[in-house]
């Protein structure tokens, strides 16, 4: 199968990646080693864990060598760039974000699904592929995943692993249907701001120390 166009949006993902991790390293102040790190980290590390849920040789990384050379660059380019550039795109990241994870969430369910495993497998593997970069990114970086409770993010990654391991999408056009339908609703995400339902347990939490002291409070009032 001709996957030539993924490739090129694969390039643009690694790019969009790569910065975005060298980015969160900037903004906590790490020093650039840990900005290369970080950098590296979210452009490879969903593949990484990908491949290792699904049989793949982590070793296979290595056959990786342009991209490899292309996210140091990234990471090296977003290192010097100028503060008023840096702000110029992160009002664009999220289209680049959008497009690579895509790119990647499509990539890792045709891995699996090219090796026979079945439709959970392949969502996992879409899933890992799209968003284990940038989980990996925010521990590193002592932060909450972003993608975990941001908009719906790996939801759509989820999709797409689903559709591919249904079948629904085999040919050329069809992943290109796919990857404009996850860059669309991904952007629908940041735009409506779309979330996922939840709950928060600190309210409850909250309520008791309160209630507790109010009642030691009117304890001791009364001389008890």
């Amino acid at each position: 199968m001709d996957l030539h166009i993924f490739e090129v949006f694969s390039i643009i993902g690694t790019i969009a990646f790569a910065m975005s991790g060298a980015f969160v390293a900037m903004e906590e102040e790490y020093d650039i080693l840990g900005v290369l790190v970080l950098g590296l980290v979210t452009a490879f590390g969903g593949g990484i864990i990908r491949n290792v849920l699904i049989g793949v040789p982590v070793t296979t990384l290595w056959s990786q060598g342009g991209l490899i050379m292309l996210a140091l660059v990234s990471v090296a380019i977003a290192f010097i760039l100028p503060l008023q550039w840096i702000s110029h795109w992160k009002r664009t990241e999220a289209l680049f974000d959008a497009i690579g994870l895509a790119a990647f969430a499509i990539q890792g369910g045709l891995y699996a699904a090219k090796m026979g495993h079945p439709v959970s497998a392949v969502i996992v593997a879409a899933v890992m592929t799209g968003i284990g970069g940038g989980i990996i990114r925010d521990l590193l970086a002592g932060r909450k995943p972003l993608v975990l409770r941001d908009e719906i993010y790996a939801v759509w990654a989820m999709a797409a692993g689903f559709t591919i391991g249904m079948g629904w999408f085999t040919s050329n056009m069809g992943l290109l249907i796919c990857f404009a339908g996850v860059v669309f609703f991904r952007m629908c995400s940041v735009h409506y701001k779309w979330k996922l339902p939840r709950r928060s347990l600190v309210a409850s939490d909250s309520i008791q120390p309160q209630t507790t002291q109010t009642a030691l409070s009117r304890t001791l009032s009364k001389g008890e």
